[in-house]
């Protein structure tokens, strides 16, 4: 392997993704930093070196900067686990990866968990290192953080990011002893983000929640956590193990948070020994999606006063508009019922916009819609989907009125931080559903 991997570039929508791909080993590994990193500057840290040194003795590894940060595209502050995950697709096929590992740390977890469940034919095994379904204390999650930590992290990278004093050095490595030593971890981080950036990422993470993601992962999934750890509790580790299907957790002991520091080679093995070793494969039956619900408000009515002739050639242009706005934002068509659509979405921001971008396509044929848009894990059934998320979605769509797009709240969860807004609508019981589910309306003009 040489001794600094060339970074390639590929882009995804709007950015440029900066990736290396290094080491020959019979698997790919893609490895999913945490806050932030730059991959040239990697190479520089006779830890991190070291670390990426060994896991390519196994496996090839990619490994990546996240948009926004190191020597990805900066223009835009604004980091969705939706998007990230379309980088992730974006550097897989770049790097002819058909099927990868993903090794997810710290934040770099619940996009790859949202990932796996996604796309469970891409995705081999999941590795979380140190990571969380949830940032952010709740009444049901109270180990997360509250209110008073999360300023005093933003009130840090306001004022001391990038230097040795800074808690996002001392939080992530302490006992660093001398100022040498911190002074090249703080450069470190310099290079990887600015303080806008790290500032609007860690607004990000403190939004994130995918707790309903955990039922639907379905790869194999080893979950490593040192037990004293100072930025992630233990608890966030007991929380994953708890709720992915089959999951192994390893707990080692140690505080720091940084998995290339402390007991390095402990945690190395233990993700060699996971992935080395023979795990069933098999084609998945289920995978995540966001489902959308189209339905026309009115139809009824409209085809009396309009006739059958006429009627017909109205819901042919009405099919040929959706099928355009789909096509536009990724949609896949599952399904139609006469006046009504059943599309499939990777991600649930682009399912709400395409939701709106429907909207105003069909009112300029004097049609309005009621949408209903859910994520869930669906059954596939050939090139169809089914299951309870398909029904949920169904019955959102049903309680909409005309021209509302209206969400579940696994989806108003899942597209924190991209930008938009929601009513909330109260709690529901969907028919043939069981338990009480909060619905939002989407701000969509």
């Amino acid at each position: 392997m040489a001794e600094t991997p060339t970074t390639h570039y590929v882009k995804s929508d709007d950015v440029h993704i900066a990736y290396q791909v290094f080491g020959e080993g019979p698997f790919d590994l893609l490895f999913v930093p945490g806050f932030v990193s730059n991959v040239e500057a990697t190479w520089r840290s006779p830890d991190l070196s070291a670390f990426f040194r060994r896991l390519a003795s196994f496996c090839r590894v990619i490994l990546f900067d996240k948009r926004g940060t190191g020597m990805s595209d900066r223009g835009s502050q604004i980091f969705t686990l939706e998007q990230r995950m379309h980088d992730v697709q974006a550097i897989l096929d770049e790097a002819g990866s058909k099927q990868a590992s993903l090794f997810g740390v710290s934040e770099g977890g619940p996009m790859s968990l949202l990932y796996a469940a996604t796309y469970p034919q891409r995705t081999s095994a999941l590795v979380l290192y140190g990571s969380y379904a949830k940032r952010s204390r709740a009444p049901d999650y109270p180990f997360g953080w509250n209110d008073e930590q999360w300023q005093q992290v933003l009130d840090d990278i306001e004022q001391r990011w990038g230097t040795p004093e800074a808690l996002s050095i001392s939080m992530r490595v302490p006992g660093v002893g001398d100022r040498e030593a911190a002074e090249r971890i703080a450069s470190y981080f310099r290079a990887s983000a600015s303080p806008g950036a790290a500032a609007a990422i860690m607004r990000m993470n403190r939004e994130i929640d995918v707790r309903h993601v955990l039922p639907a992962t379905r790869v194999p999934t080893l979950i490593v956590q040192r037990t004293a750890d100072r930025v992630i509790d233990v608890q966030h580790a007991r929380y994953l193990a708890r709720h992915i299907p089959g999951a192994k957790l390893i707990e080692l002991p140690g505080e720091v948070h940084a998995p290339w520091l402390g007991n390095r080679d402990e945690l190395l093995n233990a993700v060699e020994q996971f992935l080395t070793g023979k795990m069933q494969t098999h084609e998945p039956d289920r995978l995540l999606a966001t489902v959308l619900f189209t339905d026309i408000v009115g139809s009824t009515e409209r085809a009396a006063a309009l006739g059958d002739s006429r009627w017909r050639e109205l819901l042919e242009t009405f099919y040929a508009k959706v099928r355009e706005v789909l096509q536009l934002y990724r949609g896949r068509e599952i399904s139609m019922a006469g006046d009504g659509f059943l599309a499939a979405f990777d991600g649930p921001a682009r399912a709400i916009r395409c939701a709106g971008a429907i909207r105003g396509a069909l009112r300029e044929l004097g049609l309005d819609v009621r949408c209903g848009v859910h994520t869930g894990e669906c059954e596939l059934v050939g090139k169809d989907l089914a299951g309870i998320a398909v029904h949920i979605g169904a019955r959102v769509a049903a309680l909409a009125g005309s021209g509302e797009v209206l969400v579940s709240q696994t989806v108003r969860d899942l597209v924190a931080g991209s930008g938009l807004s929601f009513n909330e609508r109260g709690k529901h019981r969907l028919k043939g559903v069981p338990d009480e589910w909060r619905l939002f309306e989407a701000n969509l003009d």
